[in-house]
């Protein structure tokens, strides 16, 4: 029996397809060590770990982020360890670089194969930090920023094999790792996400979206800046106004996963609706909170155009999902989204710090007349088709990389 062990914090996260196709395969035995499980997976037997955190409160503040990790990576090595006293040996072990939880992995099973995940390496300059608004950094910002890679490091020296999703992800690792990061991107299910007749939606303010309305869309984890909510929301004010019958629909939690709140203590929706407040027509504008995946694939085939902002970070899914849904493209000019998007050939492009283009390139979308929409349509989803899709090039990635490496079983 070979064994694969994943470790995840709110496992299965990016790796629900592979675990998902692991745990089919003949002769292979899946478990998944986490802390805050967001899902079970059908042939899966998941651990729990227990966050463990003796931190003192002079640690220095370059060091608080590296701590934690180390405490994080200390729980999970005390929970494999119980396992492993329990006969338990994996023959490979798959995880996610973010939290620190591969950290001492290879001190338990120094043989045993790591390959790890890594989707994003701290810049002090090109990526998030001074993005957003753009300013030169203090050479204290600077120190920060780089005291932040010290897990990301140990860990890169750690894995036998590293995994990165897309070319300008792996290019902010440091030069002599990049070789060590194969390109694999986790995959899209285009069969799920797919053009097709849409239905009509009722929206929790008790609208109701129908086939055929001039229908904006905005999807976000939550909405927040890192995924350029305010610069939507700023958008929103002119675009509302020059087109009466357009509705713009909101989805995204009020969380901040990534960034801070506002300094006030509210939610960044509102914020930008107090900031906003007497100019932006409320009437067409409709949050939903988080919905479930089968809603947004409907919410992108009743689009007539989706815009997506990102800061040069993370690239999402829901990007490459609304794309194999066929949806009309507005995207923010930053290095994850233009390794994908073609101005005028798969979506179209607009300066991220621009409302006034974001909402100008939105309204040439909308405006776009039958044949050259549709082509853009279909080259967005051929896009995602070719590079992304979860059959043809993500579960296949992994599978022949794992098997060529590490001797994982081939499927039958």
């Amino acid at each position: 029996m070979y064994k694969v062990l994943f470790i995840h914090k709110v496992f299965p996260g990016q790796f629900i397809h592979l675990a998902r196709r692991l745990a089919c395969l003949p002769g292979v035995q899946v478990d998944a060590m986490a802390s805050e499980p967001a899902e079970t997976v059908d042939g899966v037997t998941l651990h729990r770990y227990v966050l463990h955190n003796g931190g003192e409160s002079r640690t220095h503040p370059y060091l608080t982020r590296t701590e934690a990790a180390v405490w994080q990576g200390q729980s999970v090595l005390a929970a494999c360890t119980l396992l492993s006293q329990a006969g338990y040996r994996p023959d490979l072990v798959i995880g996610h670089h973010g939290w620190g939880e591969l950290l001492f992995v290879k001190d338990l099973w120094p043989d045993v194969p790591l390959v790890g995940y890594f989707e994003f390496y701290y810049q002090g300059t090109g990526a998030d930090v001074g993005f957003d608004p753009p300013a030169p950094l203090s050479l204290y910002d600077l120190a920060r920023v780089r005291a932040l890679n010290m897990v990301n490091l140990l860990q890169l020296e750690a894995v036998d094999r590293g995994v990165s999703p897309t070319r300008w992800q792996r290019s902010l690792h440091p030069r002599p790792y990049q070789e060590k990061l194969a390109l694999i991107h986790e995959g899209i299910d285009t069969a799920i996400a797919s053009p097709g007749v849409p239905t009509a939606m009722l929206l929790p303010d008790g609208h109701r979206l129908s086939p055929g309305q001039e229908i904006v869309t905005y999807v976000a984890r939550d909405l927040e800046p890192y995924r350029g909510f305010h610069i939507m929301m700023r958008a929103a004010v002119p675009l509302l106004r020059s087109r009466p019958t357009t509705r713009l629909v909101i989805a995204g939690g009020d969380s901040s996963c990534y960034g801070p709140p506002p300094s006030g203590g509210e939610s960044w929706r509102e914020h930008m609706l107090a900031e906003l407040a007497g100019d932006l027509p409320t009437d067409r504008v409709h949050f939903t909170g988080h919905i479930p995946h089968a809603d947004f694939i409907n919410l992108m085939r009743l689009s007539r155009a989706h815009l997506y902002l990102t800061y040069p970070f993370v690239l999402s899914w829901s990007m490459l999902e609304a794309m194999a849904c066929g949806v009309s493209l507005v995207a923010s000019d930053t290095g994850p989204v233009t390794e994908v998007v073609q101005h005028g050939v798969n979506g179209l492009l607009v300066p991220f710090h621009d409302p006034v283009a974001v909402a100008s390139g939105l309204a040439t979308a909308l405006s776009m007349s039958a044949k050259p929409r549709k082509q853009l349509q279909m080259a967005a989803r051929q896009t995602v088709v070719e590079r992304f899709d979860l059959e043809k090039v993500g579960l296949p990635g992994w599978l022949e990389m794992l098997h060529r490496e590490f001797g994982l079983p081939r499927p039958c």
